[in-house]
């Protein structure tokens, strides 16, 4: 039977303390055995998982190892080689918008050469937690942030145009296209300055002008970091 075990190595955006801690991810994670079966599964969540990777012992003992990404790639942690990279170490994030409370969403990350194994015991891991899972290749933002943060800019920047106010943008993309809500209701419920910061690594990280912070996120931020 596959057993997992957690590890926590600082705050979690995936499963950050302020949410009710009685995730069934959190609950039936099992204690660190002092054997490992040939299915156990590691988790390394927290702002500093990547770096409790190195202190791993045999890490290949494990069936996967799970490292809680921010934005950045997964060979950062494993190491990179022609292409060729991959292994049972696999990355995943929670899909989170800013300051709202994690979706069901989880990104896994895999490598060119990543285990089949490895990804299978990680689906079994997230979609028994009633989780839902999507797996992409290993690039900054994965699949969600590098779809929508465009688009949320784009909006931005309409409303300095003056195409149109906020409300009918909004108005016009939940009618028209039936979106739950509209990407300027969307930054304001979740943050422009933690938009700022997001689309600013994806900018540094892909050298994509389309991810630039649109200057509401900017003075957002600004505005922040005067307290």
């Amino acid at each position: 039977m596959l057993r997992y075990v957690i590890e926590k190595h600082g705050d979690s955006r995936s499963f950050p303390a302020d949410e009710p801690q009685t995730h069934p991810l959190l609950v039936n994670a099992a204690d660190h055995p002092q054997t490992r079966g040939p299915h156990d599964v590691l988790l390394l969540i927290g702002a500093d998982a990547g770096q409790a990777l190195a202190r791993v012992e045999n890490p290949a003992a494990w069936a996967a190892i799970l490292i809680e990404l921010g934005p950045e790639c997964l060979g950062v942690h494993t190491g990179e080689d022609r292409g060729h990279e991959g292994s049972n170490l696999l990355g995943f994030a929670r899909f989170r918008m800013g300051k709202a409370m994690p979706t069901a969403l989880i990104e896994l990350v895999r490598q060119p050469n990543s285990s089949a194994d490895a990804i299978a015991a990680a689906r079994e891991v997230f979609e028994g937690s009633g989780l839902k899972l999507a797996v992409c290749n290993d690039f900054p933002g994965r699949i969600v942030d590098r779809l929508i943060r465009p688009y949320l800019n784009a909006a931005l920047r309409r409303l300095d145009e003056k195409l149109a106010s906020a409300d009918d943008m909004d108005t016009t993309l939940r009618l028209g296209l039936g979106y739950p809500e509209g990407p300027i209701a969307l930054l304001e419920r979740t943050g422009l300055a933690e938009h700022h910061d997001v689309t600013l690594a994806l900018q540094q990280a892909l050298g994509d002008n389309a991810y630039a912070p649109a200057r509401r996120a900017q003075v957002a931020k600004a505005r922040q970091s005067r307290g």
